[in-house]
């Protein structure tokens, strides 16, 4: 079993007491261990980000671009060793966890492209003589706390953007799955990064929490994990002034109207319902058919669900990963018997995969289910596994009433051939992210990203606009004119 450092305050250090890190394809040995810090630690971590915000704030942005790209760089020719920890620790598959690993790299170049850019607007003033502009800021220190499911891309979506604008983070990666995200911060420390500008800390959130979360050096946090622990988040803040960007659960809806082209929507379907296993925030978990196409809509996606290869991530052959540990898998069978007793028929799946080796691993055959009405919790609630509910309606209006009666807004996806739909869709659409013949899964670096409603709070993520979470703006006037008279 391998032992893992963590990074903080410039170098790699480890502690007296270990969290043991399992491949959920058979959890039986472990594949590695971190340190699990103590309170004390976390707070030294603090001390460290402080003094590395005052050093990163004042440095060059085109050295912080120098850094982000050799990262970048670093990220690229370490993408095998990289991705097989991620597979390894999380479970995905090698060809998922590779686009992982290469989308990492991207996050650190496009946001070395934009610490490049001009940071501020040049205002009119209506007063003679004088030049008035605005400038944007680094805010300090930012807590980033990050999911397992995608244990290597959240955090690069996070910091790339932040540690641009000149800010210092403290990073806490999940407890399942720290080892992809030590691998980002090892690029960083490899290619440069001073040191205490990024701070790893691993260890169990119990025991962690309060110094984690209410260190006074603290001026935005940013999280993605469930609504539960999102909230609790955001009512321990609420009265700091401390900022709170969150990216929370989905219920994602792909509509299937009659004149879409059939098969393919089934094939984009299953791509974003049942990739990493459905553990993607933005995987589609139910899907709106037209009445008219119901029938042969089910049966080609049946179909196609029916030829997913389930296995451990590391086989070539699969294509259905297992899920990230025994207590995810058991909450996913848990949702699926819990649809059962409230009327909905199983069409494919519906239970464990313990056939083989795969006994010791977390695997759940991928599941279709029909039968289900509004008021069916697996309609309503998140499962973030790969279980796909469908329902039938009679016509678009009831389609995009069926996506907008829900909690959550984060992604949603229209199949038609009727352009006059896809923008009615588009616009009607009461979610932060719209597709139309494509799948709901998140997209390029450079693309706003994020939910409405219970999926997240105003601050997006990726593109441009994730600058406004981690940057304050200044306004300055300068008058160059005569000099203005003394009042007495």
């Amino acid at each position: 079993m391998r032992t893992v450092e963590i990074l903080s305050g410039g170098e790699w250090v480890t502690t007296g007491e270990w969290i043991d890190v399992h491949d959920p394809a058979d959890v039986r040995t472990p594949v590695a261990r971190v340190p699990a810090l103590a309170a004390k630690d976390v707070t030294r971590a603090y001390d460290h980000a402080e003094r590395g915000f005052a050093v990163w704030k004042r440095t060059s942005p085109f050295e912080r671009a120098r850094i982000m790209t050799d990262a970048a760089r670093l990220i690229r020719e370490r993408a095998a060793a990289i991705a097989a920890d991620v597979t390894a620790e999380n479970g995905k598959t090698l060809a998922e966890a590779r686009g992982e690993t290469l989308k990492a790299a991207d996050f650190l170049e496009y946001y070395a492209g934009l610490a490049r850019q001009g940071y501020g607007t040049l205002l009119h003033d209506v007063r003679p003589d004088h030049r008035t502009h605005t400038q944007r800021e680094p805010i300090g220190v930012i807590l980033v706390i990050s999911p397992w499911n995608d244990p290597l891309i959240t955090p690069a979506r996070k910091l790339a953007p932040l540690l641009a604008a000149g800010n210092a983070a403290v990073f806490k990666p999940a407890t399942e799955t720290p080892l992809s995200g030590l691998h980002f911060a090892r690029a960083l420390h490899d290619a440069g990064l001073p040191a205490g500008v990024l701070n790893v800390v691993t260890g169990r959130t119990a025991e962690i929490e309060e110094a984690l979360l209410d260190d006074p050096r603290i001026v935005g946090i940013t999280f993605t994990g469930s609504n539960s622990v999102g909230n609790r988040i955001r009512r321990r803040l609420a009265d700091r002034n401390v900022r709170f960007q969150g990216e929370l659960g989905g219920k994602n809806a792909s509509v299937v109207l009659a004149d879409a082209d059939l098969p393919a929507a089934a094939k984009a379907v299953v791509a974003a319902a049942f990739g990493q296993a459905g553990q993607r925030c933005t995987a589609t978990s139910r899907v709106i058919v037209e009445r008219p196409v119901y029938e042969e809509f089910t049966r080609l996606l049946v179909a196609e669900v029916e030829t997913l290869k389930v296995g451990p991530g590391a086989d070539p052959a699969t294509t259905l990963c297992p899920l990230s540990s025994p207590r995810q898998r058991d909450s996913v069978l848990a949702d699926i018997g819990r649809a059962v007793e409230q009327g909905a028929t199983v069409l494919t799946g519906g239970g464990a995969d313990t056939e083989g080796e795969r006994a010791h691993g977390c695997y759940v055959q991928p599941t279709v289910l029909a039968g289900v009405i509004p008021e069916t919790a697996v309609w309503r609630e998140e499962v973030f596994g790969p279980v796909l509910a469908v329902r039938e309606v009679d016509d678009f209006a009831s389609a995009v009433e069926a996506v907008n009666d829900s909690g959550f807004g984060l992604a949603a996806a229209v199949f038609t051939r009727d352009l006059a739909c896809a923008y009615r869709f588009a616009d009607e659409a009461e979610c932060g992210q719209v597709a139309v013949n494509t799948t709901t899964t998140g997209w390029d670096v450079h693309l706003p990203f994020g939910g409405f409603r219970d999926s997240g709070t105003a601050y997006k993520e990726q593109g441009d606009e994730v600058v406004r979470f981690s940057t304050r703006v200044k306004t300055v006037a300068v008058h160059f004119g005569a000099p203005e008279p003394t009042r007495a």
